[in-house]
């Protein structure tokens, strides 16, 4: 019985290429450099899968950046402005293109579906040249081969590739993508031809578009597309492979029928529906790779159950043609536990990350082939009995609290134009009110300082005195470029929402827990193993401290529940919107005493509402419902003077306005800049929004500095469609990965055009 993984995380037990990267763009170390890491790191992963006994292990998914930019390298789809002229991509166009360089911006950044990865955004046209422009697939294949591991290659299939891009700049927005499939499709043709040429056997196309909602015309597209590369296909073992969903009865139809496809990859932990239509009909003689093993989050696989599932399927395929697998690449959990030297040994034998990910799978495959490990299984089933009676898992109180909230949908009193009327009177603030989103650079005294207090290096005297230095000098700092409402920094927090899981209750951390977001942005997600509760207060202290230290309103800084939820590896033993209702009580407790303290303008980030939205239109409603009513239950206990701003970031939130409105925040700072500000097109197109907004007007993931004429066109562009008097002028989001040799120019250029505009608009009455 044969196994197979369909991705591995690539940024290294110690987050190896993520200092490699940083290096490398900071010039201090060179190209070669950074090669070297990673393929240090390649080889590493190569030989781990392979000792483990894995069969069908992956090549071409370790990205620099993401693989879909490698896929828009590959087929030399490079936006004119970075004035690539053709040959091999370097790494000078390929980084340009992901995160901008001094003269012109980055592409636009998202989310992968429903997760917390990020990619670049694919900008094309009808009169994109495309040309075979990174031979990495296969240069990647020939180097595992020369150490001695055959591969699997591994591309974004040319449907979602083109289905994932948008129309360039100048392009008509109704402009059909999938048009451009006899385009693509000789690139992918070059391809295939030498990675058959170097040795390759088997080849897997990742098409995860197709779990989506697709119209008959999308799905026809698949079958074009395969049938086009049937003939150079041939000779080769296909696999699509799926994730992160149910695949529709439709879509499951047309996947199953394409031609030239030797094997089928799904989703079973995501996708249970899958499930009934493999067992009512699946294509004799093709491999079911069976996603039984969750590459999404960290708890331990219960072995017993999926090896009643897999000899379910081994019935219906045949025991020669079933292969184990995991749900989706192992790229959205950490590492390997072995590194967690400081987890408390109970929870720690409740979870799995990728490396024990890779064991288990291999385990199920031995046990399928009648070599089960009756020491490795008898463990597992322990650790699930003890996670299921453990009394640290529940806490009573708590779930009759989140129970009690059924029956009421709690919204504040009062409407938000009224609400927005009171707070300008307690306020006064100018129109065009600029602000920030949050977090000012962590520097790197800043970090020492916070490692030493966590080492018990420094005492929690000098720690308090070095942070509230940093929120002082960062309160100056806002003061002499004159912006309106205040943040303090966030000195204390190394991440937003382990910050937040450090002081609530239910919640576990690790070490060296890393998760990749973009590029080389890693997140450490904490580990909700249990009911949720807020023993104390966890901000007030720090606010009312910054708060002290100016005139001018303050923010109290807090991360929303949604956006815990989605960003932490979240308990499988209960509905997600349960654990979200938790949270959500926790943090309506901070946001009442943060306005018992004095705090007039209070921001709750729900950076990933969107992100959490189920793939599949027919879950949405019921998610929308209950990640907005769980952000109404933070603060429909506050006055009507108290302002309540929320952030979102990275996301396509056109679809969702709705919801966003259904929020009732006063204000709301959005992510704009970086995607051609799409978001202002549900204004043009008649979307009235009454409460405060503030369209990022400078993308932050960008060392560009914009200029103060740049910031007011966009500010223009706004004004537009939005009436002046709810206006806000801020960045796209907070400032904590840039420098502040960028932050400085870049926010004393957004104030200064929020002034030019002032008088413009006061000249023009």
């Amino acid at each position: 019985m044969a196994s197979h993984i369909v991705g591995y995380p690539r940024m290294g037990p110690k987050r190896e290429l993520k200092f490699a990267l940083e290096s490398f763009w900071d010039g201090k170390s060179s190209a070669e450099d950074l090669q070297k890491v990673a393929a240090d790191l390649r080889s590493s992963i190569w030989k781990q899968m392979a000792d483990a006994g894995t069969k069908y292990i992956p090549s071409n998914t370790f990205a620099y950046y993401d693989q879909v930019l490698d896929t828009t390298a590959m087929l030399g789809a490079v936006p004119p402005r970075y004035g690539w002229n053709g040959g091999e991509i370097g790494f000078d166009t390929y980084f340009s293109m992901a995160r901008g360089n001094a003269s012109v911006p980055a592409m636009e950044m998202t989310k992968w579906f429903d997760t917390n990865y990020h990619f670049i955004v694919p900008e094309l046209g009808p009169d994109v040249n495309f040309s075979y422009a990174s031979h990495k697939a296969v240069s990647e294949y020939k180097e595992a081969k020369a150490l001695g591991v055959d591969t699997v290659p591994v591309l974004v299939g040319p449907v979602s590739y083109l289905l994932l891009s948008k129309p360039a700049k100048g392009v008509e927005k109704n402009f059909s993508l999938l048009s451009l499939l006899e385009k693509i499709l000789p690139i992918y043709k070059e391809v295939i031809c030498e990675l058959k040429a170097a040795g390759a056997s088997w080849i897997q196309f990742d098409e995860p578009s197709i779990v989506l909602d697709l119209d008959s015309h999308k799905l026809k597209a698949f079958t074009d597309a395969y049938s086009e590369l049937e003939s150079s296909l041939s000779g080769l073992n296909v696999l699509i492979e799926t994730y992160f969903a149910d695949v529709p009865a439709e879509a499951y139809k047309t996947l199953t029928a394409l031609k030239g496809v030797t094997a089928f990859g799904f989703d079973l932990v995501r996708g249970t529906k899958t499930l009934e239509l493999i067992k009512a009909e699946f294509p004799k003689g093709k491999y079911l790779f069976a996603g039984v093993v969750d590459g999404r989050n960290i708890w331990a696989n219960d072995l017993a159950a999926s090896l009643s599932t897999l000899h379910a399927l081994e019935g219906i395929v045949g025991k020669d043609k079933l292969v184990v697998s995991t749900s989706c690449s192992l790229l959205h959990t950490a590492v390997d536990l072995v590194n967690e030297t400081k987890l408390d040994n109970e929870i720690k034998s409740w979870l799995a990350f990728a490396a024990q990910k890779v064991v288990e799978v291999n385990a199920l495959a031995k046990a399928l082939a009648g070599h089960k490990d009756d020491a490795f299984f008898s463990d597992n089933a322990a650790a699930q009995a003890s996670r299921k009676c453990s009394p640290r898992v529940t806490n009573e109180s708590v779930q009759k609290a989140a129970a009690a909230l059924k029956g009421s949908d709690h919204r504040r009193a009062t409407n938000v134009s009224a609400r927005l009327d009171a707070q300008q009177k307690k306020l006064n603030l100018p129109i065009l009110p600029t602000t920030t989103i949050g977090s000012f650079p962590q520097t790197i005294e800043l970090r020492r300082v916070r490692r030493e207090y966590k080492a018990k290096k420094i005492s929690e005297d000098e720690y308090v005195k070095a942070i509230k230095e940093e929120i002082n000098k960062v309160v100056k700092l806002q003061e002499e470029l004159d912006i309106d409402v205040l943040v303090h920094g966030e000195p204390e927090r190394n991440d937003m929402v382990e910050y937040f899981g450090e002081q609530l209750s239910g919640f576990a951390f690790t070490v060296n827990g890393w998760v990749q977001s973009y590029g080389s942005r890693c997140v450490k997600p904490p580990i909700i193993y249990g009911d949720v509760s807020r023993p104390n207060p966890m901000t007030v202290f720090w606010s009312s401290a910054a708060q002290s230290m100016t005139a001018r309103p303050m923010k109290g800084m807090l991360t929303g529940p949604v956006t815990i939820l989605n960003w932490s590896f979240v308990r499988n033993d209960q509905p997600r919107h349960e654990t979200c209702y938790q949270i959500a009580l926790s943090i309506k407790d901070e946001v009442e005493d943060l306005e018992k303290a004095g705090i007039n303008v209070i921001q709750i980030d729900e950076a990933a509402l969107r992100e959490g939205l189920p793939l599949r239109k027919s879950e949405q409603a019921f998610y929308l419902d209950w990640a907005v009513h769980s952000f109404r239950i933070t603060n429909c206990g506050v006055v009507d003077t108290t302002q309540i701003h929320t952030h979102m970031c990275y996301s396509n939130f056109n679809d969702i306005i709705h919801s966003i409105i259904d929020m009732d925040a006063d204000v709301i700072t959005i992510e704009n800049s970086r995607s051609d500000e799409k978001l202002l097109s549900v204004f043009r197109e008649g979307v009235k929004y009454g409460a405060g907004i503030g369209p990022g007007v400078y993308d932050i993931h960008s060392p560009r500095i914009p200029s103060t004429e740049e910031i007011a066109d966009r500010i223009n562009k706004m004004l537009a469609v939005l009436e002046t008097n709810i206006l806000w002028v801020n960045p796209d989001c907070g400032l904590k990965t840039r420098k502040y040799t960028e932050v400085k120019p870049a926010l004393k250029n957004m104030v200064a055009a929020a002034k030019l505009l002032r008088t413009q608009l006061a000249s023009a009455k």
